[in-house]
Order: structure tokens, then C-alpha cells, then sequence
């Protein structure tokens, strides 16, 4: 067969199948295209989920008339010069514009500053019409009808419209975030518009805007990031391990203000909150990573939303250091949607959507308390279980230099420390069906899980014990070789000394195996050669040995959840005391090692507005 020329419009609309997956795409590297150009202003119009249009307007600094052809040829762009690896805008390979004309009826209006009047091209299925004047403001709009009308293949691959809907909603979420200066509006016959005003752009403006977007509830239950190291800076917010989702579709993170969605980059938060969070759930992350454009590759991938880093095992170390450094500063926190389910729970009046009613809610939990306590309440049977006397002497200790706060209780008068209740958890009050703390501060009530608290206080424990020296290691009776690629055992070999600490102990055995003579003991028998092999692919994609470690502690977070205070004993005060004091020691107390919440606090004016005292 002969090897022939393809066609210009060929040759686009094969770049369109990588550059232009989706209406979401073209929505994408169209503002992007307006981003670049200084555009204030972003208004985007959809309809049919962008199949049957997709309109991007902005006002920045235009195309000039005897450019606009240009604009609509291959690797036609303003935006790179001559190094490929100083890449400072979001767009520039020069094929977004003639990939999308090939599969769309697509018209461009521009308009400079400097120009009294607009100008206008036509691009349908390939075939370029020539410029006219139009009438237009400062600025350009890019209309796009019938995508994938020239390439009706593709339709078929297209969701229903309500998904393509919801693509397009993140795309502009995603880059809104990234630029809080700039005002974006997203409307159409088939959505709610939405609306991002513009912010100072600044890291107060920076958070007003991913409020904008992520809601009210994301900075209330967020923790700020900021870490530098070896020129590679790490800013953003990341959720407190209580305030999670079931995926991953709010972890935003960019790259040099490119909105991105790297595997590294997932990996390391999964890693950060291995610990805290259980593995369906995942945190709510906005990361900005910002280094030498020279460090790192956008050139990945036509659609530019991957990217490649020289040093990924630096960006992953910095991503999990200062998201495990920043929860460990933050201290003992919970997501303030505990109280707002259990507001809801009690509301009188509408409840809102997927919340039982006030009928129903009271009936509910009504019917729940009935069926803990038979026969209804009887002071015999009650759940409750006040304080029967002081504090104790345990808990006096450090609390005894402060006036007495007197409160009534069943049993008769409570003298309460009043330090304790200037406390985070504050003063433990009574027990609830026996594994339920209440406690008391100054203007909040608590409620404890003292098995799952107990259990993080232990499991922490056991980690601090664990790698603060070289875990013992068993020999084995006659080392085990495992065989490997050659360049797999050069990885396991280098790591050698950080696997010895944790009680492998392994050597190079020839070109393409290692000989294991010490396993840790706390894995008793384990498939040796699985173990091996995990390391070595989990070295060869992220340059780290985690996999042993992960596996260690979650021995230990076994040993905690059965080590730990059960559900159903009976607590002394003093004991409920010390609990919440070493929860408010003990950074990651807010979640058990399952990734439940470990209390929920109420605040006073909360309980007033229930009882319509606000």
C-alpha cells in the first residue's frame, strides 16, 4: 500500500480525538485560552450538555485581524517561544483551536483594544472561511455548535447530557480556583447558573474563592498548608481527617497555577492520610505546588492535564510532610457537620432534604431511647449514668489550684474544676448507655466514643513505640531468594538500610535477586516473596518504601482496636477525665484508626437556638 499525505482536516481531526475528549475539553482549553490572554471576565453559555453549544466570552486583550486565520492553524500559538521547558502560560501547543474547527461549527470574534471594530472567521468541519468585520466589545467570544457533527463516531462515545453537564461544571471549578481575581459565570438552558465573583487575589482572596466554590463548610473544617523545600513550595488548604468524601472528586491540585490531575499527587494525600482516614474515604484537598518551570513537564500530554516531575520523590515527601505536619499542628479538631446532624436530628420545623422531618426525627430517636430503656425511663434502668462523686484524686492532681463550678446531678452536688472546663474536651459530666462520655466546656456540650477515642490513643502509641527504634526482626532459618528484574533489585539493594530498620533485612543475591534473611516479627509467617515484589514496584513508581511500614502499622492499628476501652464499660470519672485529656495530647484524636469520628461538639448557642432562645 502507499504511503500518501493526510489531509490538513484529517490530521486535525485526529488531534481532536486527544485534545478534544468531551464538551468539557472544549470548554476547558477555551478558558484557558482567555485566561492566557488577561481576561478579567469569563462568561461561559452552555446548552444540550455543550453538544449543541458551548460559548466562551472574555475581555482580554484580543486577536488581531491579520492574526485570526493564523489562530485557527496547527501549532500556530503567542505563547511559546523557542524553550519547551519554560512554559509560563496554560496553553501552548497551538492545536486546540483547529482540532475543535475540525469536528464543530466553530466561529471566533475578537476584538484588540486598539481596533475600532471586530473581526470574525468561520471554521466548519475543517474548511476556514475567510475573515469579516463584525461588531463586537473589547475582547473575544468563541462559539462552538454541533460538536462532533463532522466526526458522528464520536457522539456515540458522549454521556448522557446531565453527566456532560456536570464535566463541564468541574472544569470550570477547577480552573476558578486557580484564578480568584478573575469573575466566571457558567449559564445555559441546561443548568443553574453559577457565579464566581471575583476576589482579591491574595491568600485570604484565595479562600473567598474556594468557598465560592466548594461551599461555606470547606473552610470551616480545612487547615492551611505552606512548606517549602529544595525550591518546590507546597500552599493550599486540606480537610480535617473527619471532613472526608466517599471519592476524590474534591482534591483540586495545581501546577504552577495549571489545574492538574497527577497520580503522584493522589498517592502522596492518600499517603498523608493513611493513617486517619479509612480507605473509602478520601480527604477534601486544594493543593497549589509552584517551582522552576524547568523541574517540571506539562508537555505530557496533549490535554496538559498530566504533568511529569524531575524530582517526584521530593514533591511526594513535601506533599506528605506538610499535610501530616500540619494535622499533627492543628491539634484535636472535628468537622462541624457532626453538629450539624445532630441540629438536624432535633430541629422543629422542615428538616432538610434527607433528613428525617420533626415528626419523624422525634419519633425516631424517642423510639431509639424506649428501646435502650424497657418499660420506658426507670432511674433503674437509665441509660444515663451521672457522676457518682469528685473527680477523683487522678484528675484533681493537675487541676487544683482553680475555683469549684457546682453543678447538680442525680447523685447530689458536682464540684467541677473550673480549669477543666476552660479545656478543648472540657469536664467529663456522665456516661450514655456506657460508651458514650458527655462532657461540659464553657460554651459547648461534648459527646466522646470512648472506644473509638480510646483506640487512636493507643494505635498512637504503638506507632510512637514502633518507630522510635528498629523493629525486631526474626531470621529466618534459611534465607529466601527472590528473583527479580535486574533493575528492581539495584532499587530493593539502595533501600536496604531504611528496610533494616523496620525488620527486613535483605542483600543483592547476583544481577537479578535478593536473599531475605530477617522478616519483621510482627508479620509472623508472610509470603516473603509477595512482600518483595510489592516493595520493589512501589520503590519503581514513587522511589519510597512505604508498603512495609503501611503493613506494620496496620498490625498495630489491630492491637489498638482490640487493646482498646470497649463499648459497654463503665468509666470513673477520673478515668473519662484522663481520656480526654490525652485526646487533647494526642494529634489525629479527632478520627479512630477507621476514620470515624471520635466526638462531636455542640456548641451552647447551637443548643439555644434549638430551644428558640436565639
Amino acid at each position: 500500500m502507499a504511503i500518501h499525505q493526510l489531509s490538513e482536516t484529517m490530521i486535525n481531526q485526529i488531534a481532536a480525538g486527544e485534545v478534544i475528549e468531551r464538551p468539557a475539553s472544549v470548554v476547558k482549553e477555551l478558558v484557558e485560552n482567555a485566561l492566557d490572554a488577561g481576561a478579567g471576565r469569563v462568561e461561559i453559555v452552555t446548552a444540550g450538555g455543550g453538544l449543541n453549544l458551548i460559548r466562551v466570552s472574555d475581555d482580554g486583550s484580543g486577536i488581531a485581524a491579520d492574526e485570526l486565520e493564523l489562530a485557527v492553524s496547527r501549532h500556530c500559538t503567542s505563547k511559546l517561544s523557542t524553550d519547551i521547558h519554560d512554559i509560563r502560560s496554560l496553553g501552548f501547543r497551538g492545536e486546540a483551536l483547529p482540532s475543535i474547527g475540525s469536528v464543530s461549527r466553530l466561529t471566533i470574534r475578537s476584538r484588540m483594544a486598539s481596533s475600532d471594530a471586530a473581526v470574525e472567521i468561520r471554521v466548519e468541519g475543517g474548511t476556514v472561511s475567510a475573515t469579516r468585520p463584525a461588531a463586537s466589545n473589547r475582547g473575544t467570544s468563541v462559539e462552538v455548535r454541533d460538536l462532533f457533527f463532522a466526526t458522528p463516531a464520536r457522539l456515540k462515545f458522549m454521556k448522557g447530557e446531565r453527566a456532560e453537564t456536570t464535566a463541564i461544571n468541574d472544569v470550570v471549578k477547577r480552573i476558578a480556583i486557580a484564578f480568584p481575581g478573575v469573575r466566571f459565570s457558567l449559564s445555559g438552558s441546561d443548568r443553574t447558573a453559577l457565579e464566581f465573583p471575583e476576589v482579591d487575589d491574595a491568600a485570604g482572596g484565595r479562600l473567598q474563592r474556594i468557598a465560592q466554590v466548594m461551599g461555606a463548610e470547606f473552610p470551616e473544617n480545612s487547615i492551611p498548608i505552606d512548606a517549602v523545600r529544595e525550591g518546590v513550595r507546597l500552599a493550599g488548604h486540606v480537610s480535617v481527617p473527619s471532613y472526608s468524601r466517599a471519592n476524590a472528586l474534591q482534591q483540586y491540585a495545581y501546577v504552577n497555577g495549571r489545574p492538574v490531575r497527577d497520580k503522584l499527587i493522589g498517592a502522596a494525600i492518600r499517603g498523608a492520610y493513611a493513617d486517619v482516614l479509612p480507605r473509602d474515604r478520601n480527604a477534601v484537598t486544594v493543593l497549589f505546588l509552584t517551582l522552576d518551570p524547568a523541574h517540571v513537564d506539562v508537555n505530557v500530554h496533549p490535554a496538559k492535564a498530566d504533568v511529569r516531575f524531575r524530582d517526584p520523590g521530593l514533591v511526594r515527601g513535601l506533599i506528605v510532610g506538610a499535610i501530616r505536619e500540619a494535622l499533627a499542628k492543628a491539634g484535636l479538631r472535628s468537622a462541624t457537620t457532626g453538629a450539624a446532624g445532630m441540629m438536624n436530628a432535633f430541629r422543629t420545623g422542615p428538616a432538610p432534604y434527607g433528613h428525617p422531618g420533626p415528626a419523624n426525627g422525634h419519633r425516631a430517636f424517642n423510639a431509639g431511647f424506649r428501646a435502650s430503656v424497657p418499660g420506658g425511663f426507670d432511674a433503674t434502668h437509665s441509660p444515663y449514668r451521672p457522676l457518682e462523686s469528685g473527680f477523683g484524686e487522678a484528675a484533681q492532681a493537675n487541676f487544683d489550684t482553680g475555683p469549684l463550678v457546682s453543678a447538680d446531678a442525680r447523685a447530689g452536688t458536682v464540684e467541677i474544676p473550673a480549669q477543666l472546663l476552660q479545656t478543648q474536651l472540657g469536664a467529663a459530666r456522665a456516661q450514655v448507655h456506657e460508651n458514650y462520655i458527655v462532657a461540659q466546656t464553657e460554651d459547648s456540650l461534648i459527646i466522646v466514643d470512648q472506644h473509638a477515642a480510646h483506640e487512636r490513643l493507643v494505635y498512637e502509641a504503638l506507632k510512637q513505640a514502633l518507630h522510635a527504634r528498629p523493629v525486631p526482626a526474626q531470621m529466618l532459618l534459611i534465607p529466601e531468594i527472590v528473583d527479580l528484574s535486574e533493575d528492581d533489585a539495584s532499587r530493593l539493594a539502595a533501600h536496604a538500610d531504611v528496610l533494616h530498620r523496620f525488620g527486613l533485612g535483605l542483600e543483592r543475591f547476583g544481577p537479578g535477586a535478593v536473599a531475605v534473611r530477617e522478616t519483621p516479627s510482627m508479620l509472623g509467617e508472610t509470603d516473603v516473596g509477595q512482600l518483595i515484589r510489592d516493595l520493589a514496584d512501589e520503590i519503581a513508581d514513587s522511589d519510597t518504601a512505604d508498603t512495609l511500614k503501611e503493613r506494620l502499622d496496620k498490625i498495630a492499628a489491630t492491637m489498638a482496636c482490640h487493646g482498646s476501652v470497649r463499648s459497654g464499660r463503665r468509666l470513673r470519672p477520673e478515668e473519662m477525665n484522663a481520656l480526654l485529656r490525652q485526646m487533647e495530647a494526642t494529634p489525629g484524636s479527632g478520627t479512630c484508626n477507621h476514620g470515624r469520628p471520635t466526638y462531636i461538639e455542640l456548641k451552647l448557642s447551637d443548643i439555644e437556638r434549638l430551644f428558640g432562645r436565639r
